[in-house]
């Protein structure tokens, strides 16, 4: 998610709660509202609020937003469908309703990194606020130009401050909290790394009966990556053809690329296992294999006490490259992110483990082979299976969460009204609207909400996963990491490198690791982040500390003895029901 990333998501896009009207001194009653909030009101609907309470939001902007009429304010955030309703029909509402001249840019994800770094750097003010993803929290915690939104709310954005702001309805709070425990982003946009098939196939009973007879056990949505390889060599090897169609049991991309980096930092050692337990994210150690003792990273290379190139790292990538040549179409060591984005929807693709749900409205759509003539899926998703390496408790996949970011280089007279329009862009008066147009769900109270009961069916098991108890297992980068643009780029071209078989996967890591500690020396000689500044670790040997992980509970873990243990799958429809029971997994369903 840097300039070296070329945007990841400008590809990915081309319960009924009613709020408590809250009252304040000058607030006209609904019947009698202002002419401009009723003219925008029917466009922000459904809403988790009543009409009068969702007025009474929207007139206590026009009345906070009094001392900035005529003010002009610049906000900036990548492309993707949530932003583009947000700067095409959520700022132009906002400027009528408040008189402050709005412009919010849509610009490319890396721009927009680059824009930021830029201001923090010169502390000159560029934009008064930014969406970006809390993948930078670790950065903005320690690098401190980043304006803590708990003190703000209660110092000088006090007074435009939304009452029924409810941060605590927010799904992705814990992830733009720092180690101080304050709240440094508020999320705007969110959606998770899923596990996507084919319904269709998976509950075809002559499939059913192929694959039991293959394999010796159930067709289903797979538990662990076993399962995952074996329906990946049924589809690819033994199916082969359905209708005629040529299929394949895997999709991925491989081209030498900067969204290969992405593909890994985005929670991939972590679904093999490579990762310490903890949500959000794993301490000591997380899903970069960045060891932090307190707030302070003191290493990734194992010898350091990190994960990155740990045994479970490297078999993370070595099945993600054998999984690409033996399974996938032909085609795709050759692609891009971009290019295999659309691939799954065109209908010969029986599973993809590592799938946006920022796909679900372009896989939705009228006439693709994937969908069904009454405007159902024929595929759903699903929890990600999970690697030999991964224990109950260890984060299980990534969620994106682009969020509201102030500067403190941001005057504070420009910074006020750019918080107004951020907080309009996610208040309960607007938010429910905006969700089903982008499906980025951030309240919970929104993806509760009946009109997505309703609209559940054409979904593919969206809003069912969001219901779930299971949704806190997928996370963004965290923490441990210090500065997310300064590493995120050393991923792409070490695994590109294996990739190509220039190198072996433990090469790849063992440099990969080595290039993370030398920029974590470089920001410690620097004191990047005070009292939570990296601090390397001596270096010790492996075997030093395979031996402190307590039978391989705590990373880095050892080798495994055995890395393909028995395939386990559970019945979709089971999964389902157990989620409507508030549970991960069905009782007794074990990976």
């Amino acid at each position: 998610m840097t300039k070296w990333h070329l945007g990841r998501r400008r590809f990915l896009l081309s319960g009924a709660a009613t709020g408590a009207a809250f009252a304040m001194p000058g607030i006209i009653r609904a019947n009698a509202a202002d002419a401009t909030v009723n003219k925008w009101i029917d466009e922000f609907q459904p809403s988790t609020l009543s009409r009068d309470a969702q007025i009474q939001e929207l007139e206590w902007f026009q009345k906070a937003a009094a001392p900035f009429k005529g003010a002009s304010i610049k906000i900036v955030s990548e492309t993707i469908d949530t932003h583009v309703y947000e700067s095409q029909t959520m700022a132009k509402a906002f400027s009528e309703i408040t008189g402050i001249n709005l412009t919010h840019d849509l610009i490319q994800e890396g721009d927009v990194i680059e824009k930021l770094q830029t201001q923090m750097q010169s502390d000159q003010n560029i934009y008064d606020a930014y969406i970006n993803d809390s993948d930078l929290i670790g950065t903005h915690f320690r690098y401190q130009k980043a304006v803590p939104l708990t003190d703000w709310m209660t110092g000088a954005g006090k007074d435009v401050t939304l009452p029924t702001l409810d941060v605590d309805d927010f799904m992705g709070k814990s992830f733009t909290t720092a180690p101080d425990g304050k709240l440094y982003q508020l999320p705007d946009q969110q959606f998770a790394n899923l596990y996507w098939f084919r319904y269709d196939w998976f509950t075809d009973p002559q499939l059913k009966a192929e694959f039991k007879k293959v394999k010796g056990y159930d067709l289903g949505v797979p538990v662990n990556w076993s399962a995952y390889e074996d329906i990946a060599d049924f589809f690819t090897n033994h199916v082969k053809t359905i209708n005629g169609v040529r299929v394949y049991g895997h999709m991925d991309y491989g081209k030498k690329d900067p969204s290969l980096g992405w593909r890994f930092t985005d929670a991939w050692l972590s679904m093999a296992g490579m990762s310490d337990k903890g949500i959000p994210n794993g301490l000591p150690v997380d899903e970069w294999g960045i060891r932090m003792e307190g707030c302070r990273p003191v290493g990734s290379a194992v010898t350091r006490g990190g994960g990155t190139n740990g045994p479970g790292a490297v078999y993370a990538l070595q099945k993600y490259i054998d999984w690409l040549k033996a399974y996938a179409p032909p085609e795709a060591p050759g692609m891009t992110f971009s290019e295999a984005g659309p691939v799954p929807g065109q209908g010969a693709i029986a599973q993809q483990i590592f799938w946006y749900t920022a796909f679900t409205a372009a896989s939705v759509k009228s006439g693709l082979p994937v969908m069904n003539a009454d405007g159902t899926p024929k595929w759903r998703m699903a929890p990600s299976p999970h690697g030999p390496y991964w224990q109950e408790g260890t984060k299980l996949g990534y969620q994106d969460c682009g969020s509201w970011t102030l500067l403190k280089s941001t005057p504070v007279d420009r910074a006020q009204p750019a918080w107004l329009y951020a907080q309009f862009c996610v208040a309960k008066a607007t938010s429910l609207r905006k969700t089903h147009v982008g499906l980025t769900p951030i309240r919970d109270s929104d993806i509760r909400h009946a009109s997505f009961t309703e609209r559940a069916p054409k979904l593919g098991g969206l809003v069912e996963f969001y219901r779930s108890p299971a949704r806190v297992a997928w996370t963004p980068t965290g923490n441990n990491v210090p500065d997310y643009p300064k590493l995120a780029q050393l991923w792409w071209a070490n695994v590109a490198e294996a990739v190509t078989g220039e190198k072996t996967a433990q090469e790849a890591m063992d440099n990969l690791a080595k290039q993370q500690d030398q920029i974590l020396a470089r920001l410690e000689r620097a004191g990047i982040g005070g009292d939570c500044a990296p601090k390397l670790n001596p270096e010790e040997s492996a075997e030093s500390w395979f031996a402190k992980s307590e039978n391989g509970t705590r990373e880095p873990k050892p080798k495994l003895a055995n890395e393909k243990p028995a395939g386990v799958t559970v019945d979709y429809d089971l999964l389902i029901t157990a989620w409507r029971d508030n549970k991960v997994m069905p009782d007794g369903i074990r990976g």
